[in-house]
């Protein structure tokens, strides 16, 4: 295993443990976003640029959920 796919394991193991973990906190929901970025970045690495531009999109997503339960809408 390279070093590029530990991150990238790294990275989706993240986004796993942290969606699992959204309904206790809505920090989680950021953490989630926090680790779509990476595997974002790793979809580029490996030159799956449709998986790298959907991360970046759940990224988005997923800050906009976090802002919304802050707020109570």
């Amino acid at each position: 295993m390279t070093g590029v796919d530990l991150y990238g394991l790294a990275a989706v193991s993240g986004m796993l443990l942290f969606y699992a973990l959204e309904g206790r906190h809505t920090g989680f929901i950021l953490a989630f976003a926090g680790a779509c970025s990476p595997a974002s970045v790793y979809g580029f690495l490996i030159g799956a640029w449709p998986f790298g531009i959907v991360e970046a999109i759940w990224a988005l997503v997923a800050v906009n959920r976090w802002r919304g339960r802050r707020t109570g809408a």
